[in-house]
């Protein structure tokens, strides 16, 4: 076996065979690497010691490691079959039209075109202040609400001691009517206040 053949039985590269052969640590039978005594040599030098590996069969470079896994270029979830009575070119046309993608070039260049000035149209919308991201204003709205929740629930502790000396319904019914106007201006006073 050549130097190379040895290289791709081990799985290393040449230059790592000729590395070891300048460290003596290669058996040659002439021109051919004896694969038994290099292997023993390997497996008593080496760091790692050696795999096992065995001569392969002339035209088989392998050895006794498994053949490399063969990774696939288009994955199983995209497989086109060609039905019966039916051309590659017309089954990659059946698949365009089943995915929206049954647009010549020309048309192909307009909905891209259009695109790109819808989107620059929203990016100058946006910088100019006509739109804004849903979540900001979700954001501004839930802080608004934060805001009501938090001065609505401070009511009672804050009026309870008035409310508790009224006497009849009316008065309270109006007390507190007094008290949710006064708070809701307040709220609206906030809101009006710059950031």
């Amino acid at each position: 076996m050549n130097q190379s053949e040895f290289a791709a039985l081990h799985g290393v590269s040449r230059k790592t065979v000729t590395k070891w052969k300048e460290r003596g640590w290669l058996v040659f039978a002439g021109d051919e690497v004896d694969v038994d005594a290099s292997n023993a040599l390997l497996k008593k030098y080496r760091r790692d010691g050696a795999d096992s590996v065995t001569q392969a069969p002339k035209g088989n470079t392998q050895g006794n490691k498994p053949a490399p896994v063969r990774k696939r270029v288009t994955p199983a979830d995209a497989e086109v079959t060609i039905r019966e009575g039916e051309t590659a070119a017309t089954a990659a046309e059946r698949v365009l039209v089943a995915t929206g993608a049954e647009m010549d070039f020309d048309e192909a260049r307009r909905v891209k075109e259009n695109y790109l000035a819808l989107q620059a149209q929203l990016e100058y919308d946006r910088d100019a202040g006509l739109v804004v991201a849903v979540a900001d204003v979700a954001k501004a709205v839930g802080d608004e609400y934060a805001k009501v929740r938090t001065r609505l629930l401070a009511i009672p502790a804050e009026h309870a001691p008035r409310l508790q000396r009224l006497k009849t319904v009316i008065e309270v019914q109006d007390a507190l009517h007094e008290i949710i106007v006064e708070a809701l201006e307040e709220l609206t006073r906030d809101g009006d206040s710059p950031a």
